[in-house]
């Protein structure tokens, strides 16, 4: 099991208390989705089954449900398997619905709790993450991406040794309360910017795993 409690780039994780699922879980939708871009809305949250780099894979396929919600808290799962072709296959997430659409500079804190386990089986290559999103408007395209990484297996960021322009790329690693401020200040995200999406998934290339998330939370204030 995983449970973390940092701060990286605008992200506070920190735990939160769950109330007994079993009122809200009839309000909400747990079966098993497997279609390219199928997706659950729980009001609160979306549960989003991008499956984007299908078409590179020889065979494999990905599914996801949620089992629960409660409060802030939002419980689900997926399995997924991919064989074949290069990069990644689907990002299976969950993005806040909630508190978006607001200026970095408005933004006081974005905390988030996360508990989940992880069974895999052949050589995999994935990832679990958080997705940020920025834009200079209000619901605008996005311009500027912050991946927060929480687990690694035998893959590596898309930039990690250079950025778009050839030069070498900065690496934050073990970031304190204050790594956000690295972000504007030194590597050119204006506070003016608009936070546009806010999510949570795994990133999978080939391999087979379920992602068991119990517990998964974004607040935006």
């Amino acid at each position: 099991m995983f449970s973390l409690s940092i701060l990286t780039a605008f992200v506070c994780l920190v735990p939160f208390v769950s109330a007994a699922p079993s009122e809200l879980q009839k309000r909400v939708d747990t079966s098993t989705y497997c279609g390219q871009y199928d997706s659950v809305n729980t009001g609160t949250y979306t549960l989003y089954l991008d499956q984007w780099g299908k078409d590179n894979a020889d065979s494999g396929s990905a599914c996801a449900s949620v089992t629960s919600t409660s409060g802030t808290n939002l419980a689900w799962t997926t399995t997924w398997t991919w064989s074949g072709g290069s990069g990644v296959k689907s990002y299976t997430n969950v993005n806040a619905n909630t508190g978006l659409n607001a200026k970095l500079s408005a933004i006081s804190s974005i905390k988030s709790a996360w508990t989940w386990t992880q069974t895999t089986s052949g050589t995999v290559v994935a990832n679990i993450a958080y997705d940020l999103f920025t834009s200079s408007t209000s619901g605008g395209s996005n311009e500027y991406e912050i991946m927060i990484w929480l687990d690694n297996i035998n893959a590596g960021p898309i930039s990690y040794t250079y950025g778009s322009d050839g030069s070498a790329t900065a690496i934050v690693s073990s970031v304190t309360i204050a790594g956000y401020k690295y972000l504007t200040s030194k590597q050119g995200l204006s506070t003016s910017q608009y936070l546009t999406t806010a999510q949570g998934g795994t990133e999978a290339t080939s391999g087979s795993a379920t992602l068991t998330s119990s517990a998964f939370s974004i607040v935006i204030a």
